[in-house]
């Protein structure tokens, strides 16, 4: 039998069930992830061939930018959650954004020219900082349009996860073919434009996102232009940074350090007992997500160049660019997530849905294997290019590995967060995620090495970082399996409440059975 909201379709602000707005919010994350992913497919190329950085170098500071774009969240998500409000946190990232990622068509005259270096390390920052306003945010705006144990809650993040893939899947291979065959401004130009369109559909949008979002109290111009400029200092502070690897690093150890301790002390006097207990398991699965993302990243950095070097990318008679094969990621997600949503509702039925950590566990584990697969395929190969079917086979056991971990992450943080804090816990996630981009640069430039002389002697050094991390991945991962049942049971996912606000969002609050907050399929961001 339908249910209400079902029943009363567009007629009461729904399409297929859900609310407008999420698929407002869809259309400009899609775009934005598309501008995001283009450019990153070929930023390492960028900086090797163009800027003419070594391997080593050109590692660290992609690891770096990433880094930075994962860090900002917490301070967009905290002006967010203190003055701004979630929506025009998300427009003024948009914008900044937009800015950046047409700067980033200007090419200058390549090589070490200080001057066109320090254009582009300004429109790193301008993105990173765009990131930082807009990512978290427009994450929580999906979860403020339901009640925290609406049926229809993870559903809806994995339809705003199937838009981040899609930007991202034609991201990769239209900015990627457009920057290797005709020049870099045009692949960094059309991440402008896709950037453009997501901030003109956020605009016209924002009548169906029903007053989610806005400031927590009333925000003057003097007050609201103020953290614009907190914003515009945010962007000078990058542009330094991003130059400064080291000092990102730095940051990294002491603010990570401060921001774990401060969530836990507030945990411990101000939150009861339950709330506490949650946030220690969201805590848990950020530590372990660090993991993940050190070793899933080396995609756009050590993989990309592995794959450009190494790899016998003709495929029909034609040789394919490189960071085109940073769209399978994004192909396979697309084409596996509903499986997976899919899987895990058949087992959550009949209560043998893995909990939010053994799933982690099992993402680890398979990010790993992911690794020694492909070392397997080059040593088979001997002196051979590596058959780019092991490329195809490293991006699926990957990808297989982030739907068992990125998308019950996001989720999960939504859902352990009181709403108080669920930006902060939001941008903590994302810090996690700066933390393994940061750690990924890293591991990068130790495979890239220093004064290596020839491509054989570079491709060893490669595989053997590959065979280590694969290796010590697969270790992890069993450790935190076994660690599951106790982190599910500090989650409390069976005396879970809603939050008051959103409770009679369309007139409707659907729960389902008692345990439906941890039997949908989880989905991020």
């Amino acid at each position: 039998m339908a249910t209400s909201y079902e029943q009363s379709g567009d007629a009461r602000g729904t399409i297929l069930g859900h609310p407008k707005g999420l698929f407002i919010l869809f259309f400009a994350e899609m775009w934005e992830r598309f501008s995001y992913y283009g450019m990153r497919a070929l930023l390492i190329f960028y900086l090797t061939k163009h800027w003419l950085f070594s391997d080593g170098e050109a590692g660290v500071i992609y690891g770096a930018y990433t880094a930075l774009v994962y860090i900002t969240p917490v301070l967009g998500g905290y002006l967010a959650d203190r003055w701004l409000g979630q929506r025009k946190a998300v427009l003024y990232g948009a914008v900044i954004l937009t800015f950046g990622h047409f700067l980033m068509g200007f090419e200058g005259t390549g090589g070490q020219d200080a001057a066109s270096l320090n254009i582009f390390w300004l429109a790193l920052a301008f993105i990173i900082v765009g990131s930082g306003f807009l990512k978290a945010n427009i994450s929580v705006i999906v979860g403020q349009l339901y009640p925290r144990t609406d049926a229809r809650r993870d559903p809806a993040y994995t339809i705003f996860y199937m838009g981040i893939n899609l930007g991202a899947f034609l991201g990769s291979l239209l900015c990627g073919y457009l920057g290797e065959v005709y020049g870099w401004s045009y692949g960094f130009g059309a991440a402008g434009v896709g950037m453009l369109l997501g901030l003109v559909v956020f605009i016209i949008g924002k009548p169906y996102l029903m007053g989610r979002g806005e400031p927590p109290k009333a925000l003057s111009r003097a007050v609201e232009f103020a953290l614009y400029g907190v914003g515009l200092g945010a962007v000078v502070v990058c542009w330094w940074m991003v130059q400064n690897q080291d000092v990102v690093g730095t940051l990294l150890g002491v603010f990570g350090a401060i921001l774990v301790l401060g969530v836990v002390l507030y945990s411990v006097v101000k939150l009861p007992a339950e709330d506490r207990d949650r946030i220690f398991a969201a805590l848990f699965l950020i530590f372990v997500s660090i993991v993940f993302w050190a070793l899933f990243e080396q995609a756009g950095n050590s993989l990309n160049l592995f794959t450009d070097r190494h790899v016998d990318r003709s495929l029909f008679g034609w040789q394919v660019p490189a960071s085109m094969f940073q769209s399978l990621n994004a192909a396979y997600i697309f084409l596996l997530a509903p499986f997976f949503a899919w899987g895990w509702t058949i087992l959550g039925r009949k209560g043998k849905e893995p909990s939010a950590p053994f799933k982690f566990g099992l993402g680890v584990i398979q990010v790993g294997l992911g690794f020694l697969v492909l070392v397997w395929g080059a040593n088979a190969a001997g002196v051979s290019a590596v058959p780019v079917a092991f490329i195809f086979l490293i991006y699926l056991l990957h990808t297989t590995g982030e739907l068992c971990l990125s998308p019950v992450g996001l989720s999960s943080m939504n859902r352990l967060a009181p709403a108080h804090m669920a930006s902060l816990i939001m941008g903590t996630w994302f810090f996690a995620s700066a933390t393994g981009n940061f750690a990924a640069g890293l591991i990068s430039s130790a495979a890239g090495g220093e004064g290596l002389e020839g491509e054989e002697a570079g491709r060893e050094l490669v595989l053997s970082v590959y065979s280590t991390v694969g290796w010590y991945a697969i270790a992890i991962g069993g450790a935190v399996l076994l660690l599951s049942p106790l982190v599910k049971k500090l989650m409390h996912l069976d005396t879970l409440q809603d939050d008051n606000v959103g409770d009679d969002l369309l007139g409707q609050k659907e729960v389902g059975e008692p345990q439906a907050a941890g039997m949908h399929p989880e989905t991020r961001g």
